[in-house]
């Protein structure tokens, strides 16, 4: 019985890579590296993510613009002539 649930705790232990874990906080270089790795692959992400909504963004109220909706298309008019002057 006790043998049956030690065997059944080392199971648990080893699916949930404890030992891994615990290898990993034992190196913190290889630590720093993956945290490192990650933050770039979320801050690239991001990027992207902004790009292309502001990019839909833009395209959308350049399609409001064409409507000529009378208080609508003036202002964005004027955001997406700010714009692409930055740009």
């Amino acid at each position: 019985m006790k043998e049956e649930r030690v065997e059944q705790i080392a199971l648990t232990l080893e699916k949930a890579k404890l030992g891994e874990y615990v290898e990993m906080m034992s190196k913190p270089r290889k630590m720093l590296l993956n945290n490192f790795i990650a933050g770039l692959a979320r801050g690239f992400g991001m990027a992207i993510g902004f790009t292309v909504l502001g990019a839909l963004a833009l395209y959308f109220m350049r399609a409001l613009v064409m409507l000529n909706l009378p208080f609508i298309g003036g202002f964005i008019a004027e955001i997406v002539k700010i714009v692409q002057d930055h740009l």
